[in-house]
Order: structure tokens, then C-alpha cells, then sequence
């Protein structure tokens, strides 16, 4: 028996066809148009088309470069400068090193402080390429040469090569030597050098009319010539007076002889005094040596940083 209040059955409406797409009106649609689930369990990726990248390569740059003049020519001015200051900066290396090997050697033989340049043209390092030095000159302080107080030396070098050999490690053309010796360095030196006569000298005085110098003493004086003799200076003494007692000539000439022959003569490479002079402050001499052949480290020490 029915319920005459119940409400009467709903009737089956007619079957739901599927929205655009394959999908039901109550279900979600694609996730992106285009989406077909047939092809895949997840459906096709998104077809995308990226913009073409911005040509970068070092080729077009080059290219762009060069074909602008102001950016060439930008280009050649960076190039020669970073090239001249490696020039520069290796020239003035390679002068510094040079001075210092050469002023080394110098000091080595007189005893005293030196300092040495080379000359400025041609450029060092092409000098240094071809072993063939143009110029170098040297001076040293003055406080001495050898045992000689004093004394102080300007020295002009010219034409120098360096070029190893069985007998030598290269020539020099020229050298000329200019030293001067001070009248105090004089009387320093003698006092200490020479046993009989440094005992007794108190000063030193020039006569740069006369060309003589005349070492003083508490009991006398003894008056002297610089002359050149056999390549060196020698004190050739003209008088002795006042000494207290008698006293020749010859008696203090070979003294004053192996004094001056042991400050003047023996000098590497030949160099032999060619003049001397007396001036009003002391004494002044010219020494000199042509094609001259530089001494192997073997034969004297003071040549082996060449």
C-alpha cells in the first residue's frame, strides 16, 4: 500500500553529454588550452616558441669593434702604451741592475764607495742584448783608493764588450781615469804609510805656482814634485831642511818611492797615470788605458759578478 502523501518518483532525465573538450559541466576543464588527454597520461607540454637570444660571440664583437675607426684606433692606443710601459719599466730594471753590478766592481778595486750610470743612448736593454756598451761612467765618494786617503776618482768608460774567451771576459775600448787627492788626504796617508817620514809630518801644503807640495813637520819640512814615472805618480823630493839633524835626499826618496808605487801602480786592465798636477787644494792626476782586455774571474775576483 502506498503513502497517499508521499511524493511521486522523479523520472530519469535524459543521459548528460559531455561540454566542449570531453569534460562533464560539473567537472573541471583543461589545464591550459590545447590540452589533449588522449596523448598522454598527463596530457601534452605546453608548445612554446622562446625569443632568440642577442648574439654574444666573441667573433661579433671583434667585428663590431674593428669596424668602428674611434673604437680601433682606442684599441692600438691601449696596446702601445701597456707595450711601452713594459719597455719602460724592463729598460729601467735592467739600468739599475747594470749600475749596481758595475759600481760593485769599481768598489771592489779602489776600496771605496762607487756609483755607475750608463749612457742613455742606445736604450740599455738593446745594449745588453748585443753585449756592446756605448758608455758607463763611474765616480766614487772620495773617502779613499786603496790605502790612499782621500783620494776620489771619476771614471769614463767607453766601448765596452763583453764577450767570453779563453784569456778574458771581453775588451774595453777606453778608460780614463781623473783623481783628485786632497792635501789633508795627503797627510793622512803619510802618516800612516811611511814609517821614518809619516812620523814627523803635521800638514800638508800645495804650491800650485811652483808645482810642488811641501809636508811639514815640529822639526822641519820636505819638499816635493809629483811626477809620473813608469806608469805611476812618485814624490821626487827637491829639499830637506830643518829636520835637527842632517838628513839627505836619497835617505827619505825611496821611502816616499815604495809609498806612492804601492798607491799608483798595479791597477787592472793596464791602467798606467799619464799626467799630474799640483793645485791650490792638492794634487790631481789623469790615468788612462786603451783596448784594454777585461780579466776573467780567475785571474781577479773583483771581475766575477760580470
Amino acid at each position: 500500500m502506498t503513502d497517499p502523501w508521499a511524493p511521486p518518483p522523479q523520472q530519469p532525465g535524459p543521459p548528460q553529454q559531455p561540454a566542449a573538450g570531453g569534460y562533464p559541466p560539473n567537472q573541471p576543464g583543461p589545464p591550459y588550452p590545447g590540452y589533449d588527454p588522449a596523448h598522454s597520461g598527463h596530457g601534452p607540454a605546453p608548445t612554446s616558441t622562446a625569443p632568440p637570444e642577442e648574439d654574444s660571440s666573441v667573433q661579433a664583437r671583434f667585428k663590431k669593434i674593428f669596424s668602428d675607426p674611434l673604437s680601433l684606433a682606442l684599441v692600438v692606443v691601449i696596446v702601445l702604451a701597456l707595450v711601452f710601459a713594459g719597455l719602460l719599466g724592463g729598460e729601467l730594471y735592467a739600468r739599475h741592475r747594470a749600475d749596481s753590478v758595475v759600481a760593485g766592481v769599481v768598489e771592489c778595486v779602489v776600496q771605496d764607495d762607487a756609483t755607475a750610470s750608463f749612457g742613455v743612448l742606445p736604450p740599455f736593454l738593446l745594449q745588453h742584448a748585443s753585449g756592446h756598451y756605448t758608455n758607463i761612467r763611474i765616480e766614487t765618494a772620495g773617502n779613499q783608493i786603496r790605502d790612499a786617503q782621500g783620494m776620489k776618482v771619476d771614471l769614463d768608460i767607453n766601448d765596452v764588450r763583453l764577450e767570453d774567451s779563453a784569456t778574458s771576459s771581453g775588451s774595453i775600448g777606453s778608460l780614463v781615469a781623473n783623481i783628485t787627492w786632497s792635501a789633508e788626504g795627503i797627510k793622512e796617508t803619510i802618516q800612516g804609510a811611511i814609517p821614518l817620514v809619516g812620523s814627523f809630518v803635521t800638514g800638508v801644503t800645495t804650491n800650485a805656482g811652483a808645482g810642488t807640495i811641501e809636508l811639514e813637520g815640529a822639526l822641519g819640512s820636505i819638499t816635493a814634485r809629483p811626477e809620473v814615472v813608469d806608469g805611476g805618480i812618485s814624490l821626487q823630493v827637491e829639499n830637506v831642511t830643518g829636520l835637527g839633524f842632517t838628513l839627505p835626499r836619497e835617505a827619505v826618496q825611496p821611502a816616499l818611492d815604495a809609498f806612492t808605487s804601492r798607491l799608483t801602480q798595479d791597477y787592472p786592465m793596464n791602467i798606467r797615470a799619464d799626467s799630474v798636477q799640483v793645485t791650490d787644494s792638492g794634487v790631481i792626476s789623469r790615468f788612462s788605458t786603451q783596448n784594454a782586455s777585461i780579466p776573467k774571474q780567475t785571474d781577479d775576483p773583483c771581475f766575477s759578478g760580470l
